[in-house]
């Protein structure tokens, strides 16, 4: 098929950390692009080498001079690991993140357009400055910006305003509101949202996402309120010491948990046994990231007990198999959405309708008998 971007041939590089995302990806763009050639794929090869003492370095296997290039990673990818004066060392969201400077230095300024794809922001949680600490989310898109990266692309961020430390490149945050509910509303039916549901954000910061799903979804939304006690500080943070309930009753209500990120649970975990006492319906959680920094163990109790029905979460990061096992995990393929807005810009047109969540979700709703777009 002939290609009629204005710009540069499509090139995808796609870094070890997101190579099961990247494939899908790839072939997803194929699709909408109706190449027939089983043999083709845009993903430009690469090698990641690393040395025995840690240091490592990017080589492409072949040129990207004028080309349009989109690079997919996955800064939270943990499974990732190699050699290191004879210990297996597994790879953290700062190796991964210098892998994605080696790709822009091998890329050495010949491709024509620079896009990272970076679903999980690095280091987005440290976003802000309290007392003498660093600003790691905000030197990393700096430095990405004085690398030529053209576009920076993202996901649910923890707080979108991080892109003020950019204000003169292009940074989208994209959410997943739509492919969540769609896959929510699949597998639990079609009238899941008639039958007394109420959205909750577990604390503050999530609130406005959990309006959002409530809005949308024409139900009610309650908030929990984190209690926490400042003068300790454990792993980094103040510790909690009670979580509150803010809004209206939830008794006999299924009710959905919607937050950005699940590391280690504690903060789900907690409210789940808190609102579980309350003669509960049913209760999902929707996070777009769900790392299990602490294992899964805690999940299948509440699953056993009857707390949990299911969790979603997306597959723009890690993700093991054994949890995608787990009878209450439900993971969302943002695959083709992810292909939708590569070819998208790729042929320089604009992709806010792709980002408009809520038209898509009011004819999702109205359509009890939708299609896979």
């Amino acid at each position: 098929m002939k290609e009629t971007s204005n710009h540069g041939e499509l090139c995808l590089i796609v870094l070890k950390s997101a190579r099961e995302l990247g494939i899908l990806v790839d072939e997803k763009i194929k699709a909408l692009r109706n190449e027939q050639d089983s043999e083709l794929s845009h993903i430009l090869a690469i090698e990641e080498i690393r040395f025995s003492n840690g240091e490592g370095k990017v080589k492409l296997d072949d040129s990207v001079r004028g080309k349009d290039v989109y690079v997919l990673v996955d800064v939270g990818n943990y499974s990732i690991t190699y050699p290191m004066f004879s210990y297996e060392n597994h790879m953290g969201p700062d190796e991964h993140y210098q892998d994605v400077k080696r790709v822009l230095s091998a890329i050495g300024g010949k491709a024509n357009r620079v896009t990272i794809i970076m679903p999980l922001l690095y280091a987005s949680r440290q976003h802000k400055r309290k007392g003498r600490e660093s600003l790691d989310c905000a030197l990393a898109l700096n430095e990405l910006e004085n690398l030529g990266v053209d576009t920076i692309i993202s996901f649910d961020v923890h707080d979108p305003t991080i892109y003020n430390a950019i204000p003169n490149s292009s940074f989208e945050n994209i959410y997943p509101t739509y492919s969540m509910l769609k896959s929510f509303i699949a597998n639990e039916g079609n009238n899941i949202l008639k039958d007394n549901m109420v959205v909750i954000s577990p604390d503050t910061g999530a609130m406005d996402r959990a309006v959002y799903y409530a809005n949308v979804l024409g139900v009610d939304v309650g908030m929990f309120y984190k209690r926490r006690d400042h003068t300790r500080i454990v792993n980094g943070k103040n510790p909690i010491i009670q979580h509150e309930y803010i809004g209206g009753p939830v008794d006999g209500k299924k009710v959905m948990i919607v937050d950005d990120m699940i590391a280690s649970g504690e903060s789900i975990i907690d409210i789940i046994n808190e609102i579980s006492n309350k003669n509960i319906s049913a209760i999902y959680v929707a996070s777009t990231y769900a790392l299990f920094t602490e294992g899964i163990t805690k999940f299948d109790k509440l699953y056993e007990q009857g707390k949990l029905n299911r969790l979603y979460t997306t597959n723009l990061s890690y993700i093991p198999d054994e949890v995608r096992q787990r009878p209450w995990f439900m993971q969302v393929d943002l695959s083709k959405f992810i292909a939708k807005i590569i070819n998208t810009l790729s042929h320089d047109e604009s992709i806010s309708p792709l980002l408009d969540a809520t038209t898509r979700i009011r004819r999702l709703l109205k359509n009890a008998s939708y299609k896979n777009e």
